[in-house]
């Protein structure tokens, strides 16, 4: 059970690492040197590893065949973290979309 806290909770920052990013490039820098170089970015890659990291420390106490399952919940941690932090729209095909892959993931473990 350990190793899944530690998968989810790794997909969960892989996918604010992603909303860094995003907002990052968003942004109008003067050189590219600074497009690069900024806090955002710099933040964004560093989760990313922190995040690889911990994925990989949860796979020793998980079946591989786990895995893709609990990282499709990226998608539905994006959805929400875009609706808070980028204002993107939640449309019907994204609910839909994101209800298939909850359904996908019940299915799989029931």
């Amino acid at each position: 059970m350990n190793s899944y806290l530690i998968l989810i909770f790794s997909v969960l920052i892989s996918t604010c690492s992603q909303i860094l990013l995003k907002k990052a490039s968003n942004i109008e820098y003067s050189t590219k040197i600074r497009e690069y170089l900024n806090w955002r970015v710099i933040v964004g890659y560093i989760i990313m590893v922190i995040s690889t990291i911990l994925t990989i420390i949860a796979f020793k106490g998980l079946d591989y065949k786990n895995g893709p399952i609990i990282e499709s919940l990226g998608y539905v941690f994006i959805l929400f973290l875009g609706k808070w932090f980028l204002q993107e729209k939640i449309t019907k095909k994204k609910i839909i979309g994101n209800g298939l892959i909850l359904f996908g993931i019940l299915v799989f473990y029931i």
